[in-house]
């Protein structure tokens, strides 16, 4: 087991790859991230195929689409019987361990999901609301803390906070009562009420150290990392605040969809662009701050794994599961408007046997659990069974839609992906199909297909990177709409292949 590499996945909520790249130029200090992406391998290229939570989050633990796993949007549980990487992991021998959000079960089923299911040994689980696990730290730990701990939980919404714990406390009107004592904690951007020691992402950093430290010499490892921030609100501890240039803070991208944009964006939710009613500028100087925080962590957990000796041998990958628009074209938070700030996220591999530097070709979120079977030498489950009397059928079919990156890393070149394909179903707000839109992104080109009688957007990327500029009623430009619609088309059809493992007994059967 000693020549089995580590591997820790750090993954962030709702950071957009311009979001880091802007933060680099300027913005804020990022160190470790900086460190991190220069002694590994840099994909700027890199798109999640759902940009919302769960979906995103259920490809990244099981490699497979939306459509083959099942979670199309939040509100799903993803079935623990599908095939993890975790579990393969397990199997083969490495300790597993989460901590922080996972997201796999709908959070607003309870606070305390049960993770081991998915192929872990140990768990930590705190997610977007803040009840749970964490909060009870504070509350035996820090009681000091504890009330304005409780003015950040905001999911009041979940049912179990009405009967809470063992003595089954009305855990809303405490939270109620907290937030008239910390009134600022109700708002979109604050500084947290109580010390960065105390704060979630911090506890989700100590609780990940402590699964290192407490790993047998010899035995492989395997850590999520997933912290809840920069997901809104954006909360970060007050002293991260003056380490933004908030002179730096780039303005929002304008709202180009007002003047003649598709038939999506009229309804009254658009009737005006969201940096008009809300403060960016602050949004964003919070949203960068988190940031700075969340790399103080990064920089915690590679001292960790420095300290027990096991850096040089540890695989890490940081990635985040979608992006957050915030304010760019007038907008906020991600669902189906897939502009590059929704869609696009960071992705950085770093660890031994790589070639450093940057690697232009497009990256998926489904390639992530290739990439780590790869790193540990492993198979992914597989759809093959015996051909079971029908000689049509191969024995053999692809496990996984996405490809490991690890060559790549490495330095070869591949045929690879031309077009990588997005999709949205529903969001919090709306369940009709005016909320649905698929993508192609290539390198060039953005064609998004709204539905309902939403319309479409093309976007030539290379001429206009911001996306200010929509082609698809532009006659000039008809040939290349037709030729990514028809694209678009295929991918949407093909992104149930390979067939999807849910209730599979064998391809082709009766």
């Amino acid at each position: 087991m000693t020549n089995r590499p580590n591997i820790v996945l750090v993954m962030v909520d709702q950071l957009a790859a311009r979001w880091l790249e802007q933060a680099w130029q300027g913005v804020v200090d990022l160190p470790n991230l900086r460190a991190l992406a220069e002694g590994g391998v840099r994909f700027p290229n890199a798109f999640t195929p759902n940009p919302v939570c769960a979906p995103a989050r259920a490809t990244v633990a099981t490699g497979l689409t939306s459509q083959g796993h099942g979670v199309t949007e939040c509100g799903y549980d993803l079935d623990p019987a599908l095939p993890t990487f975790m579990r393969t992991l397990q199997r083969g021998g490495w300790r597993t361990g989460a901590f922080g959000k996972l997201h796999l079960r709908t959070q607003i089923g309870g606070v305390r999901p049960d993770y081991r299911p998915y192929g872990f040994d140990v768990t930590h689980i705190t997610e977007d609301s803040r009840a749970g696990e964490w909060l009870d730290w504070v509350r035996e730990h820090h009681p000091e803390h504890y009330r304005a701990a409780l003015s950040t939980v905001w999911m009041t919404m979940i049912p179990e906070l009405r009967a809470y714990g063992p003595e089954r406390r009305d855990l809303v009107a405490e939270i109620e009562a907290a937030r008239r004592e910390f009134p600022a904690s109700t708002g979109e951007a604050y500084t947290l009420p109580f010390p960065a020691e105390i704060s979630q992402t911090n506890w989700i950093t100590e609780r990940a150290c402590d699964f290192i430290r407490d790993t047998e010499a010899g035995r492989p490892l395997f850590a999520h990392v997933s912290y809840v921030q920069p997901h809104n609100p954006f909360a970060p501890p007050a002293g991260y605040l003056p380490r933004v240039r908030a002179e730096r803070i780039p303005g929002p991208l304008p709202a180009e969809w007002r003047s003649g944009g598709p038939a999506y964006f009229d309804r009254e939710q658009y009737r005006q662009a969201s940096y008009d009613v809300d403060d960016w500028k602050s949004h964003r100087l919070h949203y960068f701050a988190d940031l700075a925080h969340l790399d103080e962590q990064l920089g915690r957990l590679v001292d960790c794994l420095r300290e027990t000796g096991r850096l040089a041998g540890t695989y890490v990958i940081f990635t985040s599961d979608h992006g957050e628009l915030l304010h760019d074209h007038g907008l906020v938070g991600k669902w189906e408007r897939h502009y590059d700030t929704c869609i696009r996220v960071p992705l950085i591999v770093s660890g031994p046997g790589l070639s450093p530097g940057v690697r232009s070709e497009l990256a998926e979120l489904t390639d992530l659990a290739p990439t780590i079977l790869d790193v540990a030498g492993l198979e992914p489950d597989s759809l093959a069974r015996p051909q079971l009397g029908n000689p049509h059928v191969p024995r053999q079919l692809p496990a996984l839609p996405g490809s490991s990156l690890l060559p790549l890393c490495q330095g070869l070149d591949l045929d690879w992906r031309t077009a990588v394909y997005v999709q949205s179903n529903n969001n919090h707000w709306e369940a009709s199909p005016r909320s649905w839109s698929r993508t192609v992104r290539t390198a060039r080109h953005r064609y998004t297909r709204y539905f309902g009688g939403g319309g479409e957007q093309l976007f030539d990327l290379e001429a206009d990177p911001d996306e200010q500029h929509d082609l698809a009623a532009d006659p000039a430009a008809e040939p290349i709409r037709r030729r990514l619609h028809d694209e678009l088309l295929e991918l949407v059809v093909l992104d149930g292949y390979p067939n999807s493992p849910r209730g599979l007994y064998g391809i082709g059967t009766w």
